[in-house]
């Protein structure tokens, strides 16, 4: 039991573990710099070239848009949204869609959930439905820690302590399904039947979670996730993406208020059982 079906690829995890050994001891006979090993090491060419490549992938978020336009096209030209567009800040990575019912839903695109950028967050006064939606093309990444901080650690602090709801969220992206992302819900007879072709990706279903439609408190300490047909962007994704009744996860809240601090108990439930809970946790904003 995992609070996200997919998990770290460890041959994948181990052979980037490997050639990052080889390219730390052998980058000096790279490239056309002119300097002698000691000299390379020492100068803060190799450093400054990890750190400028890293900044590079850390800070683009056009391959994250595409996919998520890609997304947002087909889920429109199936009729299971109305439209969709770019919201009015642009530095904010956030769209708004038009649901069927009429209701305006509110994404706002997130990377890997173990970061800090998770804790940035402001439901909009005119959102019907306000949806995270976390994109992590980093394969070294483990899915499940990353999942369980956002969820427990980031997401939950927050939405109690500033009082902002947050409906869903959204664990999904191109590296889904892929040799560096094995998807656990696609065995070998479902390959073709269950993955979704988007532009130029091929995609598994969605990994949805479904949050209370109230924050905990201190009169009402106990909060259960809302269901599915609750959240009409969360059901449209699951439908439109092929996921299965018993893949939805569900997360509830439970507050406590003890002598000295507020605490706060997590609970993913997927296909009916507890999938992973936390012990009661303090308020600790990270």
């Amino acid at each position: 039991m995992s609070v996200i079906p997919c998990e770290q690829n460890k041959g994948l995890r181990a052979q980037i573990e490997q050639f990052a050994e080889v390219l730390k001891t052998e980058a000096h006979k790279l490239g056309n710099h002119g300097l002698d090993e000691k000299e390379f090491y020492n100068s803060g060419l190799f450093r400054g070239a990890v750190e400028r490549v890293r900044g590079q992938f850390s800070a683009t978020m056009r391959s994250k848009r595409e996919f998520v336009q890609h997304a947002l096209n087909h889920m429109e030209d199936g009729g299971f949204i109305a439209g969709w567009e770019l919201t009015d800040d642009a530095n904010r990575n956030d769209y708004a869609v038009r649901l069927n019912s009429g209701k305006l839903a509110i994404i706002d695109l997130k990377g890997c959930l173990d970061g800090n950028n998770t804790n940035i967050f402001e439901r909009p006064q005119n959102a019907d439905e306000f949806v995270i939606w976390s994109i992590c093309t980093n394969l070294g990444a483990d899915p499940r820690r990353n999942a369980w901080s956002g969820i427990h650690t980031r997401l939950s602090a927050e939405m109690i302590s500033r009082n902002q709801r947050v409906d869903g969220l959204i664990v999904w992206d191109m590296m889904c399904g892929t040799i560096g992302r094995p998807c656990p819900k696609i065995d070998s007879s479902q390959t073709f039947s269950r993955m979704t072709e988007i532009g130029p990706f091929r995609t598994p279903p969605a990994c949805v979670y479904l949050f209370p439609s109230a924050i905990p408190s201190e009169r009402a300490p106990n909060a259960t996730a809302q269901a599915l047909e609750a959240v009409e962007l969360i059901a449209a994704f699951h439908a439109c993406f092929q996921g299965k009744a018993e893949e939805v996860n569900y997360v509830d809240f439970d507050l406590l208020a003890t002598v000295d601090e507020l605490v706060r108990k997590t609970t993913v439930r997927r296909g009916g059982a507890v999938q992973k809970a936390s012990e009661m946790t303090a308020i600790r904003r990270v």
